[in-house]
């Protein structure tokens, strides 16, 4: 079979009936999974929650610590109404946290079958402290998609039906610049964009600060964190999303890239959405990034902060290097199928 999408490495399923069910703002990973769905040939009706969570802030912070009664009935009975008018034969449920058994099993009864997707880690000793219903629900599920190894080894022990699949890339956003773009349209040196989850704070201020690299940080929590010098010194911009992104990316010489160790993760989203914009990656060395990329070929690893220091300004004095690593890793993300659509169409072909 000769594949049309160069984004997809396995033979899409035949077209379903499928409810989309979760959070889903615009140009989030959930509005990305939609649009692969979409190019798959599915018909895809979207239940976004988001307009349905009504109250102000510390409402919707009670609600999601105790998602239980008055506090989630509307949108449970609300979910059971769309079922009931739109007869779905798949309910993809991204990151159920509000929806209770009884619902669950209403569903079941019209005979669809239960897709969950959770990008977060229930299981891992991060604790988010919003799991008391997915808890209830999760044995209900007739797919429950393993991202990282941890969950391959916990369904399997349960005896649960799971497919593995990965943090995946959406090509109508990740995707590399035009061949003419080179250093001299890059102004981020060493670039770190996303949250300041676990020591990254602490790493990133010690590359700038103790190995004098020029690092931009960007992204949501830094302004809590940094001191005024430090925030004038090393912080670029806020949360990106899109094509600010994706731009923040091609303007980044040298792209960072960790993993949530308290979510268990073997690899990181971002790592696979740097490598398909075509930005150099320099990763922290674990067992998944050293699975997705050939290292010093497709990506560059660390394992210490020394380490990254050495390699980040060896490929700053570099840059024919750079960009070759960069390139390969671009290309290996799609031949690879990193992509949403090659991941979704593997959940779909365990449905059919």
């Amino acid at each position: 079979m000769k594949l049309t999408n160069p984004h997809l490495c396995v033979p899409a399923p035949h077209s379903f009936r499928i409810s989309y069910v979760g959070s889903i703002p615009p140009e989030s990973t959930a509005d990305y999974r939609t649009r692969a769905l979409q190019r798959l040939g599915q018909d895809v009706d979207i239940f976004n929650i988001d307009p349905l969570l009504h109250g102000g802030r510390y409402l919707r912070a009670l609600r999601l610590r105790y998602p239980v009664g008055p506090l989630v009935e509307g949108l449970n009975r609300a979910l059971l109404q769309h079922i009931e008018t739109v007869r779905p034969e798949i309910v993809f449920l991204d990151k159920p946290v509000y929806f209770t058994l009884q619902t669950i099993r209403g569903i079941k009864q019209t005979g669809a079958k239960i897709v969950l997707y959770m990008q977060d880690n229930p299981f891992g000793p991060r604790n988010d402290g919003c799991w008391l219903q997915f808890y209830r629900i999760y044995r209900e599920a007739d797919l429950l998609c393993a991202i990282r190894e941890a969950d391959v080894e916990r369904y399997r022990k349960w005896s649960l039906p799971f497919v593995r699949i990965m943090f995946s890339y959406e090509p109508t956003v990740h995707f590399p610049p035009d061949a003419a773009w080179s250093d001299k349209d890059r102004d981020r040196e060493v670039s770190y964009i996303g949250h300041p989850h676990e020591n990254r704070p602490a790493f990133l201020l010690e590359i700038g600060e103790k190995y004098q690299l020029p690092v931009a940080i960007s992204g949501n929590g830094w302004s809590n964190i940094l001191t005024p010098k430090q925030k004038q010194l090393f912080f670029s911009k806020g949360f990106l999303l899109g094509a600010a992104y994706r731009e923040a990316i091609w303007k980044s010489k040298i792209n960072l890239s960790f993993v949530t160790q308290q979510n268990e993760d073997d690899i990181a989203h971002k790592s696979i959405e740097i490598a398909a914009c075509g930005g150099f990656l320099l990763a922290l060395r674990t067992t998944g990034h050293q699975a997705c990329f050939e290292e010093d070929k497709e990506a560059v690893f660390f394992s210490s902060i020394e380490e990254c220091a050495e390699k980040a300004r060896y490929y700053l004095e570099h840059p024919e290097e750079r960009e070759a690593i960069a390139r390969r890793g671009q290309a290996r993300a799609i031949q690879s199928g990193y992509s949403n659509d090659t991941q979704l169409a593997k959940i779909l072909n365990c449905i059919a």
